[in-house]
């Protein structure tokens, strides 16, 4: 029984059965970009259930990571340290194409589930384990969550105002390590309608934060250093930040190139000759003098109100921005929703995938979420019986 019924449009992984024995964001936000996608996929949980179920109830009473990461799956209960489990959990795996695991280091070796011995015993299946600091090195065994990741990775560092670090705002390594395994899980489909066979995807969090930090880690060894925390100002670009106008409100802009230099010094700050100023006359001198710079246009800005500067901007061509709030941000014009029901059975409006397809309906709704071992019974009396032979799936290029 697949739950994911969002629509009656083709899916790329339509028929693809994943088993994801998942936790908090990573693991079971990439399960669920396959669940859109149309696999069937079967999320394991402990007796409690996955943590991520308790971290909050803004979501009339639900977790909001746990609903925005957890819709359209299907709930089994299961303990592998059990010996019936855990054959329950072969039997799964025999008919799987897709395993995807994040639990602590070492927890499915110690109980002989590593994903090199599963691809051994079941040759079809491709497995994706998702670590914080990868399975070499001194940090192999650590525990690592979000925002710990953030600081080992210096992302923190370069965050925030010249005054004081700065979290990032949300999950961004689990996020991004989640996106990542998506993207390593795809590419094995690939191999596998090429080859006939499962292969490894190994992505951890800390790798994916490694990965984005790659302009300031070469600006560290080969330049003049690592950039210093800006605030709402960019590092290396100026005039590229945020400035206060006489209502309040704060105005974003961007600067990208000398000829949109040279019509925001005449059409916005009315001051044409700033434009060619030699402590201006490029990007490079108009950061080592943002400090002077910025005088001159907040001295504009906080003169005008803030409709009165964007008209400007737009006369002027120039790429501006509202610093908006969350509460702001929920009513954008722009933002898209889908509708999603919770375990509870009522619905909410949850925000819909960044990437569209011309298979989708756009009426396409969110699968459900799941309460915890919701299918067990159901899963259970499917794959009650073992197998006398393994499973050869059948395999065609996409």
């Amino acid at each position: 029984m697949n739950s994911n019924n969002d629509s009656k449009a083709p899916k790329p992984f339509a028929g693809l059965l994943v088993v994801s024995i998942e936790q908090a964001v990573a693991a079971p936000l990439c399960s669920c970009h396959l669940a859109q996608g149309g696999a069937r996929v079967i999320k394991v949980e402990r007796e409690e259930g996955d943590f991520a179920r308790n971290y909050d109830k803004s979501v009339k009473g639900e977790s909001a990571y746990f609903v925005w990461a957890n819709h359209g799956k299907e709930s089994l209960k299961l303990n592998f340290k059990n010996k019936d489990d855990a054959e329950l959990l072969h039997r799964l795996l025999s008919q799987a194409d897709i395993f995807i695991q994040n639990l602590a280091p070492g927890a499915l070796e110690r109980s002989g589930l590593s994903s090199g011995s599963l691809r051994e015993k079941y040759p079809q299946l491709i497995t994706c384990d998702i670590s914080g600091y990868g399975t070499q090195g001194d940090y192999r065994n650590m525990k690592a969550y979000d925002f710990l990741v953030q600081c080992e990775s210096g992302l923190v560092s370069i965050n925030g105002s010249p005054e004081g670090y700065g979290r990032i705002g949300v999950s961004v390594c689990d996020i991004g390590a989640g996106m990542n395994a998506v993207i390593g899980i795809q590419n094995a489909l690939l191999v596998r309608a090429q080859t006939g066979k499962g292969s490894s995807v190994l992505v951890s969090l800390f790798s994916t934060a490694a990965d984005w930090m790659s302009v300031p880690y070469l600006q560290s060894v080969y330049g003049a250093g690592a950039p210093k925390r800006s605030g709402l100002h960019h590092p290396s670009i100026a005039p590229y930040g945020g400035y206060t106008t006489s209502d309040n409100e704060i105005v974003v802009i961007s600067i990208q190139n000398e000829r949109e230099w040279t019509r925001f010094c005449e059409l916005v700050l009315h001051n044409k000759g700033l434009s060619n100023a030699p402590e201006y006359k490029n990007v490079a001198v108009r950061v080592d003098n943002r400090a002077d710079l910025d005088r001159h246009i907040n001295t504009v800005f906080c003169a005008h109100t803030r409709d009165e500067m964007v008209a400007r901007l737009q006369i002027a061509s120039i790429a501006f921005g509202a610093l908006n709030s969350v509460e702001d941000f929920s009513v954008h014009p722009q933002l898209k929703r889908r509708e999603v029901t919770l375990q509870s059975g009522k619905t909410a409006q949850i925000i819909a995938p960044p990437i569209e397809h011309s298979y989708e309906l756009e009426s396409a709704t969110f699968g459900r979420v799941p309460s915890v071992g919701e299918h067990s019974d159901a899963i259970r009396a499917e794959f009650a019986m073992p197998l006398e032979q393994p499973v050869i799936k059948p395999i065609t290029r996409p």
